[in-house]
């Protein structure tokens, strides 16, 4: 992620609202105790995602990757009173954690957390949906996409992260075209072409690319 000036970065984060004392605790005990912390959606990002949540005002909100749960917390912030985010991760070992932070923030009522494969759990939600956050494995962005984009509502938002994948969607900034380098660009070039959305690919952090239902 490496690829966008450090000290433009850095300038951009001073001039942005900080980050509350629970996300910088889950920032900073993912950083020391969890396996590629870069994977932690992080200040900047977190703050325009939760920025985003209060501009749509989600009653239902899915998030496919969990991870320690940051990014969760920040797109909850804007969430309707009484409104459910649905968050889906596969590695059980932070469960207890994750939990833990979500009751931190007074969430465990409004998150609904499942364990398991996103590509079995999603069809068994039965809700439609305000807000995707899809950060997940890149390999299978592209079903992820199939399979929500009927249950978002009109006028509703998908959000995909790392579609610049540290700049290897360029040649320059790739040794060579690996698998997951090129399912993205197979997935942006996907989201492009949908008529069903209009969207923005961002370059913020490792790209955001939003795409918004007709």
């Amino acid at each position: 992620m490496e690829f966008i000036d450090e000290e433009l970065l850095n300038y951009s984060e001073e001039h942005t609202s900080p980050e509350g004392a629970l996300l910088r605790k889950v920032n900073r005990q993912t950083h020391l105790n969890v396996l590629k912390p870069r994977m932690l959606s992080g200040h900047l990002q977190g703050r325009l995602l939760a920025m985003f949540s209060h501009m749509i005002r989600p009653n239902q909100i899915l998030e496919i990757g969990t991870y320690t749960g940051y990014s969760a917390i920040c797109l909850a912030e804007g969430m309707q009173a009484g409104g459910i985010l649905h968050t889906i991760d596969k590695n059980e070992e932070l469960e207890d954690v994750v939990r833990g932070y979500f009751a931190e923030a007074g969430l465990q009522d409004s998150i609904k957390y499942y364990i398991g494969h996103a590509l079995d759990i999603i069809p068994t939600i039965e809700a439609t949906f305000d807000l995707v956050f899809i950060d997940a494995d890149k390999i299978n962005n592209a079903l992820y996409y199939d399979m929500v984009i009927d249950k978002v509502n009109q006028g509703g938002y998908i959000i995909a992260d790392n579609v610049l994948w540290s700049g290897k969607v360029l040649e320059k900034y790739r040794k060579k075209l690996d698998e997951d380098t090129a399912a993205l660009l197979a997935f942006n070039k996907k989201v492009h072409d949908d008529e069903r959305v209009e969207n923005i690919l961002m370059p913020i952090r490792d790209g955001l690319l939003v795409a918004r239902k007709l």
